[in-house]
């Protein structure tokens, strides 16, 4: 097991300069105001959103409350009707029974993209946020393991997940729909409430689906694997996946959403890896990708030699993870050749960025060692979700990337792309200092 590992430093930051000083900004505060220390905990009391004391470039929480307001006037009652994207979401507390059900917007007509991740990076952050927050939650408590047991309300919720195209759905609420989280360290989610009754029509089966759903002999992972092939999206297997489609007929069971994101990222990636990957020849030099989306900056280094993988991200004071108002903090993982044995204590984004290299280097026959930084500023006011970084890698991958033999001069490139030192990449990157200091036979054979 990898030991979990969190690295902070202090840094000058132009951007940020001014801030640490609170003097310009407290020349608009009360003069009561600037006599206090203002902590962490009451920071939003005293900025409300005008003076972005927090460090982000604008507000997360009027960004929220924004789209929330939009959308109000619509849900504000019992009966929510329009057409599911489709899309259902299954929580994780109170684990094995857990809250399940669709996710309905007040609304009919195409809304597929509202829940197809890999169409998002051409729309702006706003219409994102309005998207999460339109689609109302209806929650149905269920145990796991009722996956399979065929009840009306379970057939009608994997129904939806089933479907090719947006399904027109009836939700009775039990009361008026609520508990939108207002909170800039929580993903924009809309609200919800307790299932009374749900109808459903229009409906076109996905017949790829329908066919993983009806072969109650086959086991998840190869059914996975089976839809991945056909080019079904990893949004649409990932709702199979959580719904209880796949697998053996008395295994199914309910995944939480959370969960089986990256358990459909880690099997994709680890068959790509194991199938193809490994069989395929090294690539003949060094190659550097690079892409920017929602204020996070992507740079995939590929090295000429076999296969392993690290990812490391660093995240700028004011960003989602990092409340510190003047430290970078970091933290990574990584798996050497013949992969991982315990859980990315990175959390799920290690496996969506896994999935995104491991599709181009199965995509153009190849192997090679891959190294991915990312750094996350301001701009990243709110979490997204793991697509984000799937989608931002799978962005920077299309790119031309930048070609040398020489290890000296990619690291010299990579230090111009990037605001972070290079010295500190190799303080806690294992690829970086391997790079540097490890002799290979080659050498002694050159």
């Amino acid at each position: 097991m990898t030991k979990k590992f969190i690295k902070k430093f202090k840094k000058r930051i132009p951007w940020f300069s001014n801030l640490s000083t609170l003097e310009p900004i407290l020349e608009l505060t009360p003069i009561s105001i600037q006599k206090k220390k203002i902590s962490r905990q009451n920071i939003c009391i005293y900025c409300r959103g005008t003076k972005l004391l927090c460090g982000k470039s604008k507000c997360p929480i009027l960004v929220k409350m924004f789209s929330f307001t939009k959308v109000l006037p619509l849900i504000n009652k019992r009966e929510i009707e329009g057409s599911s994207p489709p899309a259902l979401f299954i929580g994780r507390f109170g684990y094995p029974y857990v809250n399940v059900g669709p996710l309905v917007p007040p609304y009919y007509g195409d809304t597929s993209i509202m829940d197809t991740p890999e169409k998002w990076h051409k729309l702006n952050l706003q219409k994102i946020i309005d998207f999460r927050f339109s689609l109302v939650r209806g929650k149905k408590k269920l145990h796991i393991r009722d996956a399979s047991k065929g009840s009306r309300i379970v057939s009608l919720i994997q129904e939806i997940a089933l479907s090719k195209q947006s399904v027109g759905s009836n939700m009775m609420l039990k009361k008026e729909p609520k508990g939108v989280i207002i909170d800039d360290k929580l993903q924009p989610m809309g609200p919800g409430a307790p299932l009374e009754k749900l109808d459903i029509h229009s409906m076109k089966t996905n017949q790829l689906l329908e066919k993983v759903y009806e072969d109650d002999d086959l086991k998840a992972l190869h059914a996975v694997k089976y839809l991945y092939e056909r080019k079904v999206p990893v949004s649409a297997i990932v709702r199979g996946f959580s719904a209880g489609l796949l697998g053996l007929r008395y295994e199914r069971r309910f995944v939480p959403t959370r969960w089986s994101i990256t358990a459909v990222d880690s099997m994709i990636s680890r068959q790509l890896i194991n199938e193809k990957i490994k069989r395929n020849p090294v690539i003949s030099e060094y190659m550097v990708f690079e892409g920017n989306l929602f204020g996070d900056k992507f740079v995939i280094i590929m090295f000429p030699e076999s296969w392993s993988y690290e990812f490391i991200e660093a995240w700028y004071p004011g960003t989602t993870w990092n409340p510190s108002r003047d430290t970078i903090a970091i933290g990574g993982d990584w798996e050497p050749y013949w992969g991982r044995t315990a859980y990315a204590q990175i959390g799920g984004c290690y496996y969506a960025a896994r999935l995104a290299v491991t599709e181009y280097l199965s995509r153009i026959g190849k192997q090679a060692k891959v190294l991915i930084l990312r750094e996350s500023y301001p701009d990243h006011i709110l979490p997204l979700g793991v697509w984000h970084v799937r989608e931002g890698v799978r962005l920077a991958l299309k790119a031309r990337p930048f070609k040398s033999s020489s290890f000296v001069e990619v690291t010299k490139y990579v230090s111009s792309r990037l605001k972070i030192p290079m010295k500190t990449w190799y303080e806690v990157s294992r690829i970086l200092r391997d790079a540097k200091t490890q002799t290979k036979l080659t050498d002694w054979v050159s």
